[in-house]
């Protein structure tokens, strides 16, 4: 009698337990998708010019300081088209970006401090948390959607002008 007496007090111990492990988990969900609502990200026109004479038109958010550089595009469910991010690193850096918790494919374009594309990563898988390299040093990150870099026929050599790069190069 006692045994079964212990037993259940075992089990209840051990499913209330399991309840307060859920309800903190999803306290946590509740959280990460509240941070998600509350990063604010300030946007600018940006233009890349190609080598082929073609000039494409894209709004960006900017992601300026430490909070924005990490949260990025992460938990986003969809993107317009002509629309991405500018990551401003503040000097030229090797750069290593991954996809984790990023839901959309994306094209990277890793950009000297003249805002000159120096790399281009295509398709980066969506939750995958393999190192995507700069490749030397840069100063900014663009990502947009993935295939768009194939579509417009984007390429290294390409030149990024925006408010955020200009400034920069007026100090």
């Amino acid at each position: 009698m006692k045994r079964d007496l212990f037993l259940e007090v075992l089990k209840s111990a051990t499913l209330a337990l399991f309840l307060v492990g859920a309800a903190a988990q999803s306290s946590s969900f509740a959280a990460q998708a509240a941070g998600q609502q509350a990063m604010a990200f300030d946007s600018e026109p940006l233009s890349i010019a190609s080598a082929k004479g073609q000039t494409h038109k894209f709004t960006v958010e900017l992601a300026l300081t430490p909070p924005q550089l990490e949260f990025g595009l992460m938990y986003r469910d969809k993107m317009p088209a002509d629309h991405g991010m500018l990551f401003d690193f503040g000097t030229s850096r090797p750069v290593m970006m991954w996809m984790k918790n990023t839901k959309l494919p994306l094209d990277m374009l890793f950009l000297d401090q003249k805002g000159v594309v120096t790399h281009i990563q295509e398709k980066a898988v969506p939750y995958s948390e393999a190192i995507i390299s700069s490749n030397g040093p840069v100063a900014y990150v663009i990502e947009l959607n993935g295939g768009i870099v194939r579509k417009l026929g984007l390429a290294v050599g390409d030149t990024v002008t925006s408010a955020t790069i200009s400034a920069k190069l007026t100090k």
